[in-house]
Parts: C-alpha cells; sequence; structure tokens
C-alpha cells in the first residue's frame, strides 16, 4: 500500500529593512526550506524524547543562496553567512506562546543592525548563537526573491512563524 502524507512543517520569514533614520526601505516574506537535519531533529525530540535545543537563532547569507536538504551548518556548499552586522552573535529568535498550530517571534524580531555596505540574499534558523560559527543544528533557511542591497547604518527585523500542517 503506497500512502502520500501531506501533513507539513513550515517556517515562513519575514524580513523587514529599516534605513538609519527608521524609515521603512523594504520587506521579503519567504517559505524557509526545512533541512533533513531540522526535521530529523524535531522527530527525535518529539518521537525519541531527545533533549529539545535550549534556543533559536537567525542568521544572514550572501547574495544568491541555495539551499539543499542535506545542508547542515557544518557544511552547506550553496551558500555563505553574512556577519556584516554589529551584535557580537545571531540574534535569538525568541518565540511566543503556540496557537493555531504556529508559533512566532512577531513580539520581539530577531534584529540585526547592519555596519557595512553588503548584500543579503536569504536568512537561516539555527541552534547556535555564534556569529560565522559551524555548529549547531541547521533547521532551515530561506533565499528572498532577489538579492537585497544594505547601508552601513540599516537595520533588519526578522519574524519567523513555525507551523505545522495536517493538510
Amino acid at each position: 500500500m503506497n500512502v502520500e502524507i501531506k501533513q507539513g512543517h513550515t517556517h515562513l520569514f519575514v524580513v523587514k529593512c529599516f534605513d538609519r533614520e527608521g524609515r521603512l526601505k523594504w520587506v521579503e516574506v519567504v517559505n524557509n526550506f526545512v533541512t533533513n537535519e531540522g526535521l530529523n531533529d524535531i522527530l527525535n525530540v518529539y518521537y525519541k524524547g531527545a533533549a529539545a535545543p535550549t534556543a533559536f537563532y537567525v542568521g544572514l547569507t550572501n547574495a544568491s543562496p541555495t539551499f539543499a536538504a542535506g545542508d547542515t551548518m557544518a557544511s552547506h556548499a550553496g551558500w555563505t553567512e553574512n556577519t556584516n552586522y554589529s551584535e557580537s552573535g545571531r540574534p535569538a529568535c525568541s518565540f511566543g506562546a503556540v496557537s493555531g498550530q504556529q508559533v512566532s517571534n512577531s513580539g520581539n524580531p530577531a534584529t540585526f543592525s547592519i555596519n557595512a555596505t553588503t548584500t543579503i540574499g536569504g536568512a537561516f534558523l539555527t541552534t547556535n548563537a555564534t556569529k560565522g560559527g559551524t555548529a549547531g543544528k541547521l533547521i532551515g533557511g530561506a533565499a528572498f526573491s532577489a538579492n537585497r542591497s544594505l547601508a552601513n547604518g540599516d537595520t533588519l527585523q526578522v519574524t519567523v512563524t513555525a507551523s505545522a500542517s495536517s493538510a
């Protein structure tokens, strides 16, 4: 018997860029690609009793990222991390209450203080705060519809919404 499962686990990234005066420059809304490592971690925690991650963090990618199912923080040939921001580590993704099969950090978006002229092409969710590091689990990544230029003094706010669906 061959049965196709239609449920899913997804993330939606909403990235807002503000200039140094606080004016909105652009908004990017994109679905996150959940990696095999991220899906396996979810299954291990829920069904096997493995220790759950204690925190999540948001990172940025350089231009034109290509995420793949087998990507991990230690090995991801299709993209590189962009670290052109003032924070000493990746900003925390502090999720609020779960409701309606969703959880989000909308009450406290991850914030990046851009400190150079740079181009980004996406964002990712991980379990490690080390800026530019390769430890932790890569939950997934989101490639923007187009590369985005940032100026020194810009601020990015990233909201991540995780959803589970039975349809």
